[in-house]
C-alpha cells in the first residue's frame, strides 16, 4: 500500500502526464495544492517517526516499572501475604464507607469505621458454618 509522500508523488506524476499547464489560473492552483500536500505528507511523517519514538520510550519505561515492582514486590504482587487470607469487605452502615478486612479481624467480633468511628458489629454464626 502507498503512503502518503508516494500518492502526492503519483498525482504530481498524472498532472505530469496529463501536461498541465503550470502557467494557467488552474495548473497554478493544482500545482500549489500538490506541493501543500506534498507538505502535509512529508509532516506527518515525522509525526509518524516521533510518535514511534514515544511509543518505544514509554513501553520501556512499563517495563521498567514492572521490573520494579517484580523487585520490590515479588513475582506474584505485594508481599503481605494477602493473597492467602480470606478478604471481606464491610460496609459502615452509618457513612457507606466499605473496607476490606481479613477473617483475623471478623474473628474479633468488632471494630470501629475508620471514616467515622461506628461501632461496627460482626455475626460470626454464618462463617464458622462454612467451615465446618
Amino acid at each position: 500500500m502507498m503512503d502518503i509522500s508516494e500518492k502526492v508523488a503519483f498525482l504530481k506524476g498524472l498532472a505530469e502526464g496529463l501536461k498541465l499547464d503550470a502557467e494557467t489560473p488552474e495548473g497554478k492552483v493544482l500545482y500549489q495544492i500538490m506541493d501543500v500536500l506534498q507538505d502535509i505528507a512529508y509532516q506527518l511523517e515525522d509525526v509518524d517517526t516521533d510518535l514511534d519514538g514515544i511509543t518505544d520510550a514509554v513501553n520501556d519505561i512499563d517495563n521498567s516499572v514492572a521490573d520494579l515492582e517484580d523487585a520490590v514486590f515479588g513475582e506474584d504482587g505485594c508481599d503481605c501475604g494477602c493473597e492467602d487470607e480470606d478478604m471481606y469487605e464491610i460496609t459502615c452502615p452509618k457513612c457507606g464507607n466499605s473496607v476490606v478486612v481479613d477473617f483475623d479481624v471478623i474473628s474479633q467480633g468488632d471494630m470501629l469505621c475508620p471514616n467515622c468511628g461506628e461501632p461496627l458489629e460482626f455475626d460470626l454464626s454464618g462463617i464458622e458454618e462454612e467451615e465446618e
